[in-house]
């Protein structure tokens, strides 16, 4: 079960806060509790959701699926804990004033895996995947800076007041009520599960946020559940209630109102001419707009008058706001444009990668080449394998096979396998050899690498180390042709270019492989050109010329080994 309490925040009769505000109006209520009730499913399907506010609100409710209750001091819950034989995994219960989005199955994931009795989860946008991290000095030098392409979680400090979630154990649920009810302070909560003895943990989770208690939170979850009815549908005009339009509603509405989008309307409402009101957007009871004013993507509350040639968008005006002259624009000559609203964020995660249709030659003739030929190669080597194993073996100590964590496509990692050409303690006598790398950029090379074995030598001179990374190919995270594999740490030091190259699988061999010149300081430069112009330019014909010039070149190499 799933509780979501609604904190009286505001305690002065001339001050209430936004969430208040609008579940006052019952035509705003209707959309805010079915916004909230929606937000906070945080187990879809299983979840039985209860919102509880003040008893001393002033709520005009609408008729709706969602349970609501009040409090007046402390939130008696007997009602709706637990039954016996129907237990969920988890008591949740979730502060109102955020909406929070996040993986919710990776969470339920990390929570399994916690002994805690209590764990107090906030989401955190600093934590999701598609963010820089930079250090900086104290004086605001750069120190260093790596890009996250997964979300990540991290254990936090017990927050002072309520997080966003609190998930708690049904069988110690009975420890923090006091005669049925539960504190809706958090220092109480929190002093109450230390007198039980109860393992109590908190955790920052990578997502969004949204605060209700600001306007653009609470017109970003309006206008959400707004555009979630009618997202296959242009132009929709919604007048609420529709049952009382033909007898109470005394609506004056001028024939040269323009209407785009979702625009609900409430009673009473009058509209002068010339007024263009942009989706989604909610006018409420008794509501005025004079002639010429423009509404884009706002909530008008009960009783609010728009002053003539005003441009009103992404507004929120509700209670004793009365004098708009603070909050409204002169329309003038600007030209309104149109937008969905984004509940968590105006532009999506994976931007910057290059994207194919999905029968294009790149996302589905490659792949199917990729495994034709991945399975010819690893079929013509077959007899071979075992001997190179072998060699590998009885050569030096250690596995036969190298695996090494690289980043495929949208930066999801992966073991890359190749044989094992180098001693096994190789990374560490690597940072010692740092300084004398031949070539410039995060890459490391050298001519007479101390490292490599003399079987290893032998297979990186005839590219046969590279054979078992077919399998990656085999099971798509790699491809015959593309950018170079490249680990997280070599990705971090190209910000802009990083994202281009992991549009596609890597390759095992690449325009980059087959072009370098290995000039003194261009290495890093050209191995960026290339990958960035290989994911350009991709094609067929493309991929067979670096197919036909990798062939020669491993044809050459091999010859003179003998």
């Amino acid at each position: 079960m799933n509780l979501v309490i609604l904190h009286n925040n505001f305690h002065t009769e001339n001050h209430c806060g936004f969430l208040q505000s609008a579940v006052s109006s019952e035509l705003i209520a209707a959309f805010t509790l079915n916004g909230l009730a929606h937000a906070h499913c945080l187990d879809k399907g299983s979840q039985k959701i209860v919102i509880a506010m003040p008893e001393a609100w002033p709520v005009n409710l609408p008729k709706t699926s969602t349970r609501i209750t009040t409090y007046k001091e402390n939130l008696p819950i007997d009602l709706w804990h637990r039954r016996k034989g129907n237990i969920d995994t988890w008591f949740v219960v979730s502060n109102g004033q955020f909406v929070t989005q996040f993986d919710h199955k990776w969470l339920y994931r990390i929570l399994a895996g916690s002994d805690a009795d209590v764990i107090a989860v906030s989401a955190d946008p600093d934590l999701a995947a598609f963010q820089e991290r930079v250090r900086t000095t104290p004086r605001g030098d750069v120190v260093s800076f790596r890009r996250l392409y997964c979300d990540s979680a991290q254990v936090a400090p017990v927050p002072a007041d309520w997080p966003h979630h609190v998930f708690l154990k049904p069988k110690v649920l009975d420890n923090f009520l006091i005669n049925g009810a539960m504190p809706l302070s958090f220092s109480e909560f929190i002093t109450r599960c230390n007198t039980k003895k109860l393992n109590l943990c908190s955790l920052n989770i990578a997502g969004g946020v949204l605060d209700l208690e600001t306007e653009k939170g609470l017109l970003a979850l309006i206008c959400n559940r707004l555009n979630a009815g009618t997202r296959n549908r242009s132009n929709v005009y919604h007048r609420y209630p529709a049952e009382k339009t033909s007898d109470t509603n005394q609506s004056n509405i001028s024939p040269e109102v323009r209407l785009f989008g979702t625009v609900v309307l409430g009673q009473n409402v009058s509209i002068g001419r010339d007024v263009i009101i942009l989706g989604p957007t909610i006018i409420g009871d008794n509501v005025r707009i004079e002639r010429g004013a423009a509404i884009r993507s706002s909530i008008i509350g009960p009783g609010q008058s728009v002053p003539p040639n005003h441009l009103i968008q992404n507004r929120v005006l509700l209670g004793s706001q009365r004098n708009l002259e603070h909050l409204a624009y002169h329309r003038g000559n600007g030209v309104l444009r149109y937008g969905n609203t984004n509940l968590f964020g105006p532009t999506p995660k994976n931007s910057r990668f290059r994207s194919w249709s999905r029968f294009s030659y790149t996302r589905c003739l490659k792949r199917i080449a990729d495994v034709t030929l991945a399975t010819i190669v690893l079929i013509l080597f077959a007899p071979v394998l075992p001997i190179i194993a072998l060699a590998i073996k009885l050569s030096s100590p250690g596995p036969v096979f190298f695996k090494d964590k690289r980043q495929s496509l949208h930066g999801k990692e992966f073991y890359c396998l190749k044989f094992r050409s180098m001693m096994i303690d190789a990374e560490e006598i690597q940072d010692r050899l740092r300084g004398r790398s031949e070539i410039d950029g995060p890459q490391f090379k050298m001519k007479k690498d101390p490292r490599i074995t003399t079987v290893g030598r032998f297979l990186r001179d005839t590219f046969l180390d590279e054979i078992p990374q077919f399998f990656n190919v085999l099971v798509g995270q790699m491809s015959t042709v593309g950018p170079r594999p490249s680990p997280e740490s070599e990705n971090s030091l190209c910000p802009y270019w990083r994202d281009a190259r992991l549009s596609m699988r890597p390759g095992i061999t690449g325009l980059w492989q087959i072009r370098r010149t290995r000039s003194e300081g261009q290495d890093f430069q050209e191995w960026i050109h290339y990958d960035t112009k290989y994911v350009r330019d991709v094609s067929l014909t493309l991929d067979l010329w670096i197919c036909y010039q990798t062939i020669k070149k491993l044809i050459r190499d091999f010859a003179r080994q003998f």
